[in-house]
């Protein structure tokens, strides 16, 4: 079965988690694979193992700064996602294809983006243990992560996916511990490229994306 792969722009996040909803309800009705690739205005997620500690400011102060906040039922613990990242939501059903495999699909998605951000010039590695894309930098004094993965399951179907910092304001982050982890810097394909709000970066982004999921699941 074909994946449908559809742009929609600017979505607030509670309005993209009904698209999501109607689209997994769709998908178990019979219809196609889809993936929605999107942004979103400034929100914090706390996902099903998020802990409250890794939420550096308090929610009063989320919303002075305009930063919504939702609990979400996806896997890992809690991420940021604002203008200038890419987000991708793959509602796949993962028994389709034989015996249903989550980690097997988390490591798919790792591998799709993975092959798209390479394709788009910067060198990119998963790291052992986490789950996400990493930049390959052994000479660097730690982690650059450039992409997060988390997922949800419905009667084998999957919701959520990925968020690919392009060239969203970094500092978004700072009001978290992204994916709790401590120890790992946040980064995006402008800064590693050099090319800060470069023109056409998000549109060629787009399209590697599309590309390698459409390679892997269409």
């Amino acid at each position: 079965m074909a994946l449908d792969i559809e742009w929609l722009g600017s979505v607030p996040y509670r309005a993209a988690l009904k698209l999501q909803e109607q689209a997994l309800e769709a998908r178990r009705a019979g219809a196609s694979d889809r993936l929605l690739l999107l942004e979103h205005p400034p929100v914090v997620t706390l996902g099903r193992s998020a802990r409250a500690e890794n939420l550096r400011v308090s929610p009063a102060e989320l919303q002075q700064r305009g930063i919504d906040l939702v609990e979400v039922a996806r896997g890992g613990d809690v991420t940021y996602h604002g203008p200038g990242q890419l987000v991708g939501y793959l509602i796949v059903d993962l028994s389709a294809g034989g015996r249903p495999d989550v980690v097997a699909h988390l490591r798919s998605i790792e591998t799709a983006l993975g092959e798209a951000v390479r394709a788009l010039g910067v060198p990119a590695r998963t790291r052992e243990g986490t789950t996400g894309v990493f930049v390959d930098d052994p000479a660097a004094s730690q982690p650059r992560k450039v992409a997060s993965i988390g997922v949800g399951v419905r009667g084998w179907v999957s919701w959520h996916g990925f968020a690919l910092n392009v060239d969203l304001d970094l500092t978004g982050f700072d009001v978290i511990v992204p994916c709790g982890l401590h120890d790992v810097e946040m980064t995006s394909l402008a800064r590693e490229l050099g090319e800060t709000a470069s023109p056409g970066l998000a549109e060629r982004t787009r399209e590697r994306v599309a590309q390698r999921f459409a390679a892997r699941w269409g």
